[in-house]
């Protein structure tokens, strides 16, 4: 006889079964505890917290998906009106509140860019950048359709400095290829990236390739 008896395979299967209802059960806590938190729709904060519950390696195309995006939106009431005024500057392109958030939140560093790296500073969207920004645009003949095409693309431009990025941008594309009028406005519906270059490593890689002149 052995010492010891094994353990009962129906107590095992019972205690397996109160281990996963305990972990549903913190999970739905978690769940409605980030809900809480989050300035922004509940909506949003539910599908992250079943994202990472089911695993899907396909998240949704605007979905804000991982944690740290989430919490990257935790703003002040005083961050919300500017948030949202920046929203409302937006709407005139029929783009979702979603999309609206997804933009400001990679034109000012919330949501990860591949376009600005490590280096770009978290900030709260300043509502007469955006609308400067967004005027100037227009000034190179952008229809408001062509702006929206051009915000999908590029939504970094809306925190891309005005004077010392797009405006010298576009001189300096006038100024060494001739290229103004509707040659700039088919340029920047191709390639609106080009607004936002800064380095010109000249084939000498400075680990700035996502805004080198080497790229145009």
């Amino acid at each position: 006889m052995l010492g010891k008896s094994l353990a009962s395979p129906i107590s095992t299967i019972d205690s397996a079964t109160r281990f996963c209802c305990s972990t549903r059960c913190t999970a739905t806590a978690i769940s409605d505890a980030v809900c809480s938190h989050v300035s922004f729709s509940c909506h949003s904060a539910k599908h992250t917290i079943k994202g990472v519950r089911r695993q899907n390696p396909y998240p949704r195309k605007w979905e804000i998906c991982s944690s740290t995006q989430v919490e990257s939106l935790i703003l002040s009431d005083e961050d919300k009106k500017t948030w949202e005024a920046c929203r409302q500057a937006l709407s005139v392109f029929s783009f979702s509140v979603e999309e609206q958030d997804k933009m400001l939140g990679k034109a000012f560093g919330h949501i990860h860019s591949p376009y600005w790296g490590e280096d770009r500073e978290k900030k709260v969207p300043n509502i007469e950048i955006v609308n400067d920004i967004l005027e100037y645009l227009r000034t190179l003949g952008l229809s408001n359709d062509d702006l929206s095409k051009l915000l999908k693309k590029f939504p970094e431009v809306l925190g891309c400095n005005l004077e010392q990025e797009l405006k010298t941008n576009v001189q300096l594309l006038d100024k060494e290829w001739g290229i103004q009028g509707k040659s700039l406005r088919n340029l920047l519906l191709r390639n609106p990236k080009v607004l936002g270059y800064y380095v010109d490593c000249k084939g000498d890689c400075i680990a700035k390739c996502t805004r080198c002149w080497v790229r145009f």
